[in-house]
């Protein structure tokens, strides 16, 4: 069966839809494609070092140069493979559970591949040798790499974080070893949870996914914020100081109100259909012009792009700074959000003034059992009963692109047409 790229590379269980003869097939056809140095990191997983070495092979096998730098987060590859010329591969399934893994390829310059590329990959993929073992050796990891790292995100957000208490939730995953040394750089008063990772325990009852201990831990340390990385450290959930969960709506709209106000916004916002209309809402009485894109960080990057844009960023906390980085960066956001708390102070009021958020669920149905005009009939019979317009509901369907269900948002002005929606799908289908 061919190996095709989803939403972000390839993702699956490990030993079915993820191999250790599909990571080798795949570093054989980035090098034949990319034909550059190629950059590989990983997460905490217990099967991402041998799924690196397979990958390792490949690139030596292709005729490519691999370069090993062991526990990394996505951004960190990126940045390395930016700052060195490069290409990226990171094996990761980020916020999903141990037991699945993934293979995402970064372009030349560390950036994310467009379709085209990814199709030329594919049909490399298709060409490729099996390997002759599947008893692969790592290299030596190159030690730099995570310094320079370190030394560019602190270049880029130099501020003095002493007089913050500051938690951060590493989520067992890349961000373990490498966000705990940036935060204690920046003199904030620190406390770290889940920073130590056993091949198992990435995401689970942690990071950005679960943040009940997080905002436990904010409390009882009177912290001014906390920080939740997920699995690759590509995203930031916050919360404030009164255990309020902050995600990436509440962020963009504070950190595009900052930039406006300075006039360094540069045009508009690029955020996902994802979005709660609350946000909508905020940037239009901002006059701040908004594009919306399908869900993925690949999407609200192009769109930036095309558009000569430079903030933009998802719901789940993804959010790209376009001139400070090439793709989202958790960390990169922590500091940043840290920063403005400085200039601003407490998160909890200054969201509150810059928005409102509107009555919204997320929920998830298995894709064998889900029956859309079902879905989109209810919605319309309980939008006529509660006799709201259609500015004020919305709902949207889409499959995951990493997972076997069907997403379904619904928002609306009215917190008990929400309810009575649920309620419906509740009766029809089993919610995941």
């Amino acid at each position: 069966m061919p190996v095709r790229f989803g939403t972000d590379g390839i993702r699956g269980r490990f030993g079915d839809e993820v191999t250790l003869t599909i990571a080798y097939q795949l570093g054989w056809a980035v090098a034949r494609v990319l034909a550059s140095t190629t950059y590989v990191g990983y997460d905490t997983r217990e099967s991402s070092p041998a799924l690196a070495g397979a990958v390792l092979a490949g690139l030596r096998e292709g005729g490519a140069e691999g370069v090993h730098l062991g526990f990394f987060t996505t951004p960190g590859v990126a940045f390395v493979a930016q700052s060195r010329r490069g290409a990226g591969v990171v094996v990761s399934a980020s916020h999903n559970p141990y037991y699945d893994n993934g293979l995402k390829v970064l372009g030349l310059g560390g950036s994310k591949l467009d379709r085209s590329r990814e199709l030329e990959l594919e049909a490399a993929l298709a060409l490729a040798p099996e390997p002759t073992t599947l008893h692969f050796t790592l290299p030596a990891i190159d030690d730099a790499a995570e310094a320079q790292y370190r030394a560019r995100l602190r270049e880029l957000v130099p501020a003095d974080l002493s007089a913050l208490r500051v938690v951060i939730d590493c989520a067992n995953g890349a961000a373990s070893h490498v966000a705990p040394e940036l935060f204690l750089a920046t003199g904030a008063t620190l406390t770290v949870l889940h920073a130590a990772p056993n091949g198992t325990n990435i995401n689970l009852n942690a990071g950005s996914t679960d943040v009940t201990q997080l905002i436990a831990a904010v409390k009882e340390h009177g912290a001014n914020v906390g920080l939740a990385f997920d699995g690759d450290a590509d995203r930031l959930i916050a919360v404030d100081a009164e255990g309020h969960v902050r995600n990436g709506d509440d962020l963009m709209v504070l950190f595009a109100s900052d930039r406006l106000a300075h006039g360094t916004l540069g045009g508009g916002v690029a955020l996902t259909s994802m979005s709660n209309l609350g946000v909508l809402r905020a940037f239009e009485t901002l006059g701040v012009a908004v594009v919306e894109t399908d869900v993925g960080d690949r999407n609200v990057l192009v769109a930036l792009e095309e558009r000569g844009w430079l903030l933009g960023g998802e719901q789940s906390g993804h959010l790209i700074f376009r001139d400070f980085a090439a793709t989202g960066d958790g960390l990169l956001t922590g500091l940043l959000l840290c920063d403005y708390l400085l200039r601003h102070g407490d998160l909890a009021e200054r969201a509150r003034r810059a928005w409102t958020r509107v009555p919204q669920a997320l929920v998830n149905v298995a894709r064998e059992h889900f029956e859309e005009e079902a879905v989109r009939t209810n919605f319309e019979t309980w939008r006529v009963h509660y006799a709201l317009n259609d500015h004020d509901v919305r709902l949207l369907i889409r499959p995951s692109g990493t997972e076997p269900v069907v997403r379904i948002m619904v928002e609306a002005t009215r917190a008990d047409f929400v309810e009575r929606f649920l309620d419906s799908l509740r009766a029809r289908f089993t919610l995941l």
